[in-house]
């Protein structure tokens, strides 16, 4: 029985922080459920938007740094975001995008499933992804996107490599997803048992040259572990295998451990808990600053270096 669950979160680079809100608030519709700050560099916001709720596997976040250039796709980086939308939402999100403006690409087929390709304001890679399968998911009232159309979550991610054999052997033996199929140069793994919210996509892509993190880039994928017991046992597994996880480090609203998986993408294990609630009333999530507790002696300093995300 594997610990690792599926995909917790996953975090990008964005440019400014008022575009990147609009887009993932105003248009796709996704809840803003914790306005805070990159605990490693705190004049830096960190964005997490998800379901009503925040539930785990449902949040996408982002570190705006728009001084940074423009990342540069190749091997050792996470190529494209997959998100969950209702089997037969495609249509809906094709014209909504249109409507806004926003350029969507053709309707591909993927493994069985049809997958809606657009681009964010800072150059990820995102992909709607029709799905039917069950997961844990609030809708937003809130939302300018009707309940039946919402993204639900992560659906996974699509990694770029230059060998598939040993990130797929931790895939495998440490993290126990297991090779769902194949088709050309893409491979598909998902969790042990299908759990919802985990694909992990590796091109064997030798030969195009590494890649450069950068504005629109992700940052780093989370894999969800149920509680402290479960991610203990998960990073002994990783550092048995051979690879480098660093200290358990408490983020306040989950417990991480981050290190890099064989062909270079930044992994983290991430807890279920405690949760985005643990300090906000889940009625008022994400609508003012929110610091841990280590970072609020400094409030003041630190208000005074963010951008305004009004207007």
């Amino acid at each position: 029985m594997t610990d690792v669950l599926g995909i917790h979160h996953v975090t990008a680079i964005a440019g400014d922080p008022r575009e990147n809100l609009a887009f993932y608030t105003g248009l796709l519709g996704m809840r803003l459920v914790k306005r805070s700050v990159n605990q490693d560099d705190p004049g830096t916001y960190h964005l997490f938007y998800a379901d009503a709720e925040g539930n785990p596997g449902t949040d996408l976040t982002f570190f705006p740094w728009p001084h940074l250039p423009a990342g540069r796709l190749g091997t050792g980086l996470t190529g494209e975001v997959m998100l969950a939308v209702p089997k037969g939402a495609v249509r809906y999100w094709a014209e909504r995008l249109a409507a806004a403006g926003v350029h969507s690409g053709p309707l591909e087929e993927r493994f069985g499933e049809r997958a809606l390709l657009v681009t964010d304001p800072h150059g990820m890679a995102i992909a709607l992804v029709e799905t039917e399968a069950e997961r844990r998911f609030s809708p937003w009232e809130a939302s300018p996107v009707p309940a039946d159309k919402q993204v639900r979550g992560i659906h996974g991610v699509r990694l770029w490599e230059e060998s598939l054999g040993p990130s797929r052997k931790l895939l495998e033996d440490v993290f126990g997803f297991s090779l769902q199929a194949s088709v050309g140069e893409w491979h598909r793994f998902v969790p042990t048992g299908g759990s919802s919210g985990g694909v992990v996509d590796v091109r064997e892509a030798g030969g195009v040259g590494r890649g450069v993190m950068g504005r629109g880039s992700v940052h780093h994928v989370a894999f969800r572990v149920p509680d402290d017991a479960a991610h203990g046992r998960a990073r002994a597994r990783v550092l048995a295998a051979g690879h480098r996880p660093t200290p358990v480090i408490d983020r306040f609203w989950f417990k991480s451990v981050y290190f890099s998986e064989p062909g270079g993408v930044l992994f983290e294990l991430a807890t279920d808990g405690p949760g985005f609630a643990v300090d906000e009333d889940p009625a008022h999530l994400g609508e003012h600053l929110v610091l841990p507790p280590w970072l609020e002696s400094d409030r003041e300093r630190i208000e005074a270096m963010l951008p305004s995300l009004d207007g």
